[in-house]
Protein backbone atom coordinates (compact mmCIF):
# COMPACT_ATOMS: atom_id res chain seq x y z
CA UNK A 1 0.00 0.00 0.00
CA UNK A 2 1.16 3.72 -0.39
CA UNK A 3 2.85 5.37 2.26
CA UNK A 4 1.58 8.83 2.07
CA UNK A 5 3.11 11.24 4.35
CA UNK A 6 1.71 14.69 4.95
CA UNK A 7 3.84 16.48 6.75
CA UNK A 8 6.94 15.87 3.93
CA UNK A 9 4.39 15.85 1.19
CA UNK A 10 5.83 12.73 0.23
CA UNK A 11 3.87 9.31 -1.31
CA UNK A 12 5.77 6.29 -2.27
CA UNK A 13 3.94 3.54 -4.22
CA UNK A 14 5.13 0.60 -5.11
CA UNK A 15 4.37 -1.43 -8.66
CA UNK A 16 5.36 -5.10 -8.70
CA UNK A 17 6.72 -6.55 -12.37
CA UNK A 18 4.80 -9.98 -12.21
CA UNK A 19 5.10 -12.99 -14.55
CA UNK A 20 6.87 -16.62 -15.45
CA UNK A 21 10.32 -17.59 -15.05
CA UNK A 22 12.65 -15.00 -18.24
CA UNK A 23 9.49 -13.40 -19.25
CA UNK A 24 11.59 -9.95 -19.66
CA UNK A 25 10.44 -8.31 -15.85
CA UNK A 26 13.85 -7.45 -15.28
CA UNK A 27 14.83 -6.90 -19.03
CA UNK A 28 11.66 -4.27 -17.95
CA UNK A 29 12.79 -2.92 -15.05
CA UNK A 30 16.78 -2.85 -16.29
CA UNK A 31 15.59 -0.60 -19.40
CA UNK A 32 13.31 1.82 -16.92
CA UNK A 33 16.74 2.35 -15.12
CA UNK A 34 19.43 2.70 -17.79
CA UNK A 35 16.96 5.03 -19.81
CA UNK A 36 16.08 7.25 -16.58
CA UNK A 37 18.20 10.24 -16.01
CA UNK A 38 19.96 9.81 -12.62
CA UNK A 39 18.62 12.15 -10.82
CA UNK A 40 15.51 10.82 -10.94
CA UNK A 41 16.57 7.14 -10.07
CA UNK A 42 17.79 5.01 -7.40
CA UNK A 43 20.32 2.47 -7.46
CA UNK A 44 19.13 -0.39 -9.57
CA UNK A 45 19.19 -3.74 -6.46
CA UNK A 46 19.02 -6.72 -8.34
CA UNK A 47 20.34 -10.53 -6.98
CA UNK A 48 20.91 -13.01 -9.11
CA UNK A 49 22.52 -16.35 -9.40
CA UNK A 50 24.34 -18.10 -12.99
CA UNK A 51 21.59 -20.24 -13.26
CA UNK A 52 18.61 -17.68 -12.93
CA UNK A 53 18.04 -14.61 -13.94
CA UNK A 54 16.42 -13.23 -10.75
CA UNK A 55 16.37 -14.61 -7.23
CA UNK A 56 14.84 -12.82 -5.20
CA UNK A 57 14.09 -9.52 -6.76
CA UNK A 58 14.79 -5.99 -8.68
CA UNK A 59 14.17 -2.85 -6.92
CA UNK A 60 14.27 0.73 -8.66
CA UNK A 61 13.27 4.00 -7.12
CA UNK A 62 12.20 6.54 -9.64
CA UNK A 63 11.13 9.78 -8.84
CA UNK A 64 8.63 11.68 -10.90
CA UNK A 65 8.49 14.71 -8.77
CA UNK A 66 5.56 17.02 -7.74
CA UNK A 67 2.17 15.81 -8.36
CA UNK A 68 -0.43 17.61 -6.78
CA UNK A 69 1.97 19.04 -4.63
CA UNK A 70 3.01 16.02 -3.31
CA UNK A 71 6.68 14.25 -4.01
CA UNK A 72 5.81 10.92 -6.10
CA UNK A 73 8.34 8.43 -5.79
CA UNK A 74 7.69 5.01 -7.89
CA UNK A 75 9.35 1.88 -6.47
CA UNK A 76 9.54 -1.02 -8.75
CA UNK A 77 10.15 -4.73 -8.06
CA UNK A 78 10.49 -7.51 -10.84
CA UNK A 79 9.61 -11.16 -8.72
CA UNK A 80 11.19 -14.41 -9.41
CA UNK A 81 9.41 -16.00 -11.82
CA UNK A 82 10.35 -19.68 -11.37
CA UNK A 83 7.85 -22.42 -9.33
CA UNK A 84 10.14 -22.52 -6.48
CA UNK A 85 10.00 -18.93 -5.45
CA UNK A 86 6.08 -18.76 -4.85
CA UNK A 87 6.90 -17.31 -1.02
CA UNK A 88 9.25 -14.93 -2.68
CA UNK A 89 6.13 -13.80 -5.28
CA UNK A 90 3.78 -13.90 -2.35
CA UNK A 91 5.70 -11.45 -0.15
CA UNK A 92 6.58 -8.64 -2.02
CA UNK A 93 3.13 -8.62 -3.70
CA UNK A 94 1.90 -7.93 0.21
CA UNK A 95 2.66 -3.89 -0.17
CA UNK A 96 1.96 -3.40 -4.17
CA UNK A 97 -0.29 -0.69 -5.43
CA UNK A 98 0.14 -1.93 -8.98
CA UNK A 99 1.19 -4.89 -10.72
CA UNK A 100 3.17 -5.10 -14.53
CA UNK A 101 2.11 -8.87 -15.72
CA UNK A 102 4.89 -9.50 -18.04
CA UNK A 103 3.67 -12.33 -20.34
CA UNK A 104 6.06 -14.54 -22.44
CA UNK A 105 3.98 -14.31 -26.10
CA UNK A 106 6.07 -17.78 -27.37
CA UNK A 107 3.25 -20.12 -28.19
CA UNK A 108 4.78 -22.78 -25.62
CA UNK A 109 4.54 -20.43 -23.00
CA UNK A 110 0.71 -19.89 -22.85
CA UNK A 111 -0.14 -22.18 -20.59
CA UNK A 112 2.72 -21.38 -18.25
CA UNK A 113 1.54 -17.75 -18.78
CA UNK A 114 -2.14 -18.91 -17.49
CA UNK A 115 -0.94 -20.52 -14.64
CA UNK A 116 1.04 -17.75 -13.14
CA UNK A 117 -1.79 -15.40 -13.77
CA UNK A 118 -4.09 -18.07 -11.56
CA UNK A 119 -1.38 -17.82 -8.90
CA UNK A 120 -1.23 -14.27 -9.05
CA UNK A 121 -5.38 -14.24 -8.25
CA UNK A 122 -4.79 -16.60 -5.54
CA UNK A 123 -1.90 -14.88 -3.89
CA UNK A 124 -4.05 -11.21 -4.15
CA UNK A 125 -7.02 -12.84 -2.51
CA UNK A 126 -5.24 -14.82 0.10
CA UNK A 127 -3.37 -11.22 1.05
CA UNK A 128 -7.53 -9.42 1.00
CA UNK A 129 -6.54 -7.56 -2.75
CA UNK A 130 -9.77 -7.80 -5.15
CA UNK A 131 -8.47 -7.89 -8.09
CA UNK A 132 -11.20 -6.65 -10.03
CA UNK A 133 -10.56 -3.26 -8.46
CA UNK A 134 -6.59 -3.23 -8.67
CA UNK A 135 -4.48 -1.51 -10.93
CA UNK A 136 -3.47 -3.71 -13.57
CA UNK A 137 -1.36 -3.40 -17.18
CA UNK A 138 -0.81 -6.38 -18.91
CA UNK A 139 2.35 -6.48 -21.14
CA UNK A 140 2.63 -9.18 -24.36
CA UNK A 141 6.94 -9.22 -24.49
CA UNK A 142 8.54 -10.67 -26.95
CA UNK A 143 6.83 -10.08 -29.95
CA UNK A 144 9.87 -10.54 -32.07
CA UNK A 145 9.95 -14.15 -31.51
CA UNK A 146 8.82 -16.07 -34.53
CA UNK A 147 6.73 -17.91 -32.53
CA UNK A 148 4.78 -15.48 -30.32
CA UNK A 149 1.03 -15.64 -30.78
CA UNK A 150 -1.13 -13.00 -31.75
CA UNK A 151 -2.14 -10.21 -29.08
CA UNK A 152 -5.76 -11.54 -29.88
CA UNK A 153 -4.92 -14.76 -28.88
CA UNK A 154 -3.40 -13.55 -25.53
CA UNK A 155 -5.73 -10.80 -25.34
CA UNK A 156 -8.93 -13.68 -25.35
CA UNK A 157 -6.78 -16.05 -22.91
CA UNK A 158 -4.65 -14.28 -20.21
CA UNK A 159 -6.36 -10.57 -20.64
CA UNK A 160 -9.94 -11.56 -19.16
CA UNK A 161 -10.41 -8.48 -16.86
CA UNK A 162 -9.73 -6.93 -19.26
CA UNK A 163 -6.72 -4.73 -18.51
CA UNK A 164 -4.77 -2.27 -20.49
CA UNK A 165 -2.52 -4.20 -22.64
CA UNK A 166 1.21 -3.17 -24.35
CA UNK A 167 2.64 -5.59 -27.18
CA UNK A 168 6.68 -5.08 -26.22
CA UNK A 169 10.06 -6.22 -26.83
CA UNK A 170 11.46 -5.53 -23.86
CA UNK A 171 15.12 -5.72 -25.20
CA UNK A 172 14.57 -3.29 -27.27
CA UNK A 173 12.54 -0.76 -24.82
CA UNK A 174 9.70 -1.59 -27.47
CA UNK A 175 6.57 -0.71 -25.00
CA UNK A 176 8.00 -0.37 -21.96
CA UNK A 177 7.53 2.80 -21.04
CA UNK A 178 3.93 3.00 -22.23
CA UNK A 179 4.03 -0.33 -20.02
CA UNK A 180 5.27 2.09 -16.70
CA UNK A 181 3.13 5.26 -17.50
CA UNK A 182 -0.25 3.24 -17.95
CA UNK A 183 0.64 1.68 -14.43
CA UNK A 184 1.97 4.50 -12.63
CA UNK A 185 -1.58 6.40 -14.13
CA UNK A 186 -3.67 3.99 -12.95
CA UNK A 187 -1.99 3.87 -9.41
CA UNK A 188 -2.26 7.23 -8.79
CA UNK A 189 -6.07 7.67 -10.13
CA UNK A 190 -6.51 4.68 -7.33
CA UNK A 191 -5.32 7.02 -4.47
Amino acid sequence: MALINTANREIQCKIVYYGIGKSGKTTNVEYIHAQTPETSRGKLLSVATEEERTLTFDFLPLDLGLIHNFHVRFHLYSVPGQVRYERSRLAILRSADGIVYVADSRRDRLEENYGSLIELEAFMQQIGRNMAEFPLVMQWNKRDMPDALSAAVLEHYLNRRGAPSFEAVALRGEGVFPTLRTACRLVMARL
